[in-house]
């Protein structure tokens, strides 16, 4: 049973959105990956918000670009949190346009945003949610992070023998 369902506006994505998908597995935590398109594929959006939940997914990572209403459009029916990640795509302003969009959600339809293109920070923002309650979860996240710190000590005193 997937825990973390992470969807798409369209296969251009997947190349951001493989970050997630790849720190999310390497930590054990299974994923649901699809496509869906709040444009061309609204049902299936529908379909997805609200069921997703009855599926065993407890987050939601969402990708868009452009427009980017795909994020807050699940927000707006699903129960789950909603991580939102603005992807700069062909047909974005910059990829501001896909940042205005997701983060500028309505009160009462929060969306956690990250970075553009920050989909690796979707997947950490995710498996942290589940580490709340669930505790070897938890403690592949300390682990995850004291890695990151013992790489700034090793490069500290990489720099410090230049």
């Amino acid at each position: 049973m997937a825990q973390v369902g992470i969807i798409m506006g369209s296969n251009s994505d997947l190349p951001v959105m493989q970050q997630a998908i790849d720190f999310l597995k390497s930590i054990e935590i299974e994923v649901e990956v699809d496509i869906v398109s709040a444009h061309r594929t609204p049902e299936k959006l529908v379909d997805y918000s609200n069921n997703a939940h009855k599926r065993g997914i407890q987050v939601i990572i969402a990708g868009a670009g452009g427009a980017a209403h795909l994020p807050g459009m699940v927000a707006s029916m699903s129960p789950l949190p909603v991580i939102g990640v603005p992807v700069k795509s062909r047909n974005s302003i910059d990829g501001w346009d896909s940042v205005l969009s997701i983060l500028q959600m309505p009160g009462g339809v929060p969306v956690a945003t990250v970075a553009l293109d920050g989909a690796l920070n979707a997947g950490i923002l995710a498996a942290q949610i589940i580490g709340a309650s669930d505790a070897k979860v938890l403690d592949k996240i300390i682990a995850y992070k004291e890695g990151l710190k013992q790489k700034v000590y090793k490069a500290s005193e990489e720099v410090k023998n230049i």
